[in-house]
């Protein structure tokens, strides 16, 4: 277990490594890949990942646009928000001051995941205008039952001590641990995969990035404001998730005027890493 990870060496095969940069923006360090050529197409990835999920994605993308890909705040190679910033109004802010310092103005804008839940808050507080907006499995709406009571407060308590992210991040050493999370979310990724996350979760900064903005997440104010997005809306749900319930993205789609909905048979939460070729089609159309 290492305390944060270095570009020097456990940056030194990352995927697309020539597309990277670091840049300060909105008070931090952050890692950012580039690629292609065109309209410019922003990428957010889901909690707990980082620009590597985009590994194969990507490519594809960039054959039609500049592709604009930056490690969230608190993971991969990007410095952590201070906590009284960890919120999701907080991230997207974070976000758009990002893309200020690059003086990028995304025309297709993809996140999956919590990513997708970034970009609806930056589409309503009218930081991004983008053509199209996609939402690969997003986690927009709270969770349901006891899951939704519990969840959010059990993240804030745990992040309370190190030890939890110390732990956690100790376990993620054991690629038996992490091939179990990964088919929790319902995908089945390759051994490169795997690797990867397993190379980001087993350093303790990124745990704790991860678990902390898990904390700080609140989605019932984006719930409640998601009927005043205008921004055209694609909904990309992939029937077998463990992760997001597929049935939620039906719900947005009842919430937001001319919402389109696309479902994927035979594929989990990480859909675009299982078949990028499969879902960039779904989420272009």
């Amino acid at each position: 277990m290492s305390e944060r990870l270095d570009w020097r060496t456990d940056g030194a095969d990352w995927p697309h490594r020539q597309a990277s940069r670091f840049v300060a923006a909105a008070g931090l360090r952050w890692h950012v890949q580039v690629m292609g050529e065109g309209p410019v197409a922003l990428l957010l990835h889901g909690t707990g990942a980082a620009t590597h999920s985009w590994r194969d994605f990507m490519p594809l993308l960039a054959q039609r646009y500049t592709v604009v890909a930056p490690d969230l705040p608190g993971h991969g190679f990007t410095e952590a928000l201070q906590p009284r910033r960890l919120s999701l109004p907080g991230v997207a802010q974070a976000v758009a001051g990002l893309l200020r310092e690059l003086d990028l103005t995304p025309e297709l804008a993809i996140g999956h995941s919590a990513g997708a839940a970034i970009l609806c808050r930056m589409a309503l507080d009218a930081t991004i205008a983008p053509a199209r907006l996609v939402s690969l499995n997003g986690a927009l709406l709270p969770f349901h039952g006891w899951a939704g009571v519990f969840f959010a407060p059990m993240a804030r308590l745990l992040t309370l001590t190190p030890v939890v992210s110390m732990l956690f991040a100790w376990r993620a050493r054991d690629p038996v641990v992490v091939r179990q999370l990964v088919d929790s979310t319902g995908s089945t990724l390759d051994a490169r995969g795997l690797a990867l996350y397993q190379r980001v979760l087993c350093t303790r900064a990124h745990a704790a990035g991860a678990l902390d903005m898990m904390a700080g997440w609140d989605l019932a104010p984006l719930a409640a404001d998601l009927p005043r997005l205008t921004v055209p809306l694609r909904l990309v749900a992939a029937e077998r998730d463990g992760t997001v319930n597929p049935a939620d993205a039906e719900r947005v789609r009842a919430r937001v005027a001319g919402a389109s909905l696309v479902r994927l048979a035979g594929l989990g939460h990480l859909a675009h890493e299982e078949d990028p070729v499969r879902v960039l089609a779904a989420a272009l159309d």
